[in-house]
């Protein structure tokens, strides 16, 4: 059986983006239970001439062999949207939404756990360890912090309100429950939550602190990386130095707005680039993990206003640089 990441690239692009197309149009379909915390995977029929659904399966995901389909089925691992198993046999039918559980690949396990700070009818709040994914990507799919947190509680519903990045450590804020999800994401989306880093950085005496850090971010070469570059700033930095162990400095840093890697490009930026950064200011080879020099980045606190109730609420991690 052909490992999920050795697909083709294209199948694999398609088959998200079917998925995703599903789950915008279908919000209010059951689907069907997560397996080890992983969810299945769902794709809608459409209009075609194709006698059994394993020959459309073939064609719409081309880089997934015939006899992996053919194994899922038989291992009653592709479901109508009724929760019936769909067989090699099963005719098409256009229209029909069927669920499949994907072949998932080996993953090396992170030695680091997540813990639970919080949790409520509507919201949890995780302490997050450097080097764990916080979501699937790549090739992190069961050593991600979702994955793991789903495992954990048995909430199919778990969903991030927002991301770290892998290399960051610190509070990751899930949501609980759908019906209450849109008023939650709205305080990041509406920038109406406050949060606040710490990072270990080189000491600059020549900076006059606190300061603030704005300027331009796009996207660069490699894809995975950010740069600054002439033009409106759409990111700005609070930067505060809250502390001095001689050529390393300890500061508080205050997003006020949320790009990807914003935080380690102004340090680095500044001439003051984040204890272990492996990828600013210059790309070093982070082909595997050093777990002996995380990156010195953690998120703090986390402050709003609950849109529910309309209290004052804040957390605060429980790691330390």
């Amino acid at each position: 059986m052909v490992p999920y990441y050795l697909r083709d690239h294209r199948s694999a692009w398609r088959e998200k983006l079917t998925i995703a197309a599903v789950n915008a149009s279908s919000a209010s379909t059951v689907r069907p239970p997560t397996v080890d915390g992983i969810g299945a995977s769902s794709v809608r029929l459409p209009p075609g001439d194709w006698p059994w659904l394993l020959d459309f399966l073939c064609q719409r995901f081309a880089g997934i062999p015939r006899a992996t389909w053919e194994a899922r089925m038989q291992a009653g691992r592709v479901h109508d949207a009724d929760g019936s198993v769909l067989g090699t046999t099963a005719p098409y039918r256009a229209g029909r939404l069927i669920h499949y559980y994907r072949d998932l690949p080996e993953e090396p396990p992170i030695p680091f756990a997540a813990t639970i700070l919080h949790r409520d009818d509507h919201l949890l709040v995780a302490d997050k360890p450097h080097f764990l994914p916080t979501i699937p990507s790549g090739r992190f799919l069961r050593e991600t912090l979702l994955v793991r947190l789903k495992q954990q509680t048995g909430l199919d519903d778990l969903i991030p309100l927002h991301r770290l990045d892998r290399a960051t450590a610190g509070l990751v804020l899930f949501s609980v429950n759908p019906a209450t999800r849109g008023a939650y994401s709205a305080l990041f989306a509406e920038r109406r939550i406050d949060k606040t880093y710490e990072a270990l950085a080189p000491t600059r005496t020549a900076l006059a602190f606190p300061l603030t850090r704005r300027s331009r971010l796009v996207g660069s070469a490699p894809f995975f990386r950010m740069t600054e570059v002439d033009g409106t700033p759409n990111t700005e930095t609070r930067i505060e130095r809250i502390g001095t162990l001689g050529a390393i400095s300890r500061y508080r840093l205050t997003p006020l707005t949320g790009r990807k890697h914003q935080l380690r490009v102004h340090m680095a930026a500044l001439g003051m680039p984040i204890v272990n950064d492996l990828w600013y200011p210059a790309l070093l080879d982070d082909a595997v993990d050093d777990y002996t020099r995380p990156l010195k980045l953690l998120a703090r606190s986390l402050r709003f206003i609950d849109p529910l109730t309309g209290a004052e609420r804040g957390f605060e991690s429980q790691l330390a640089l």
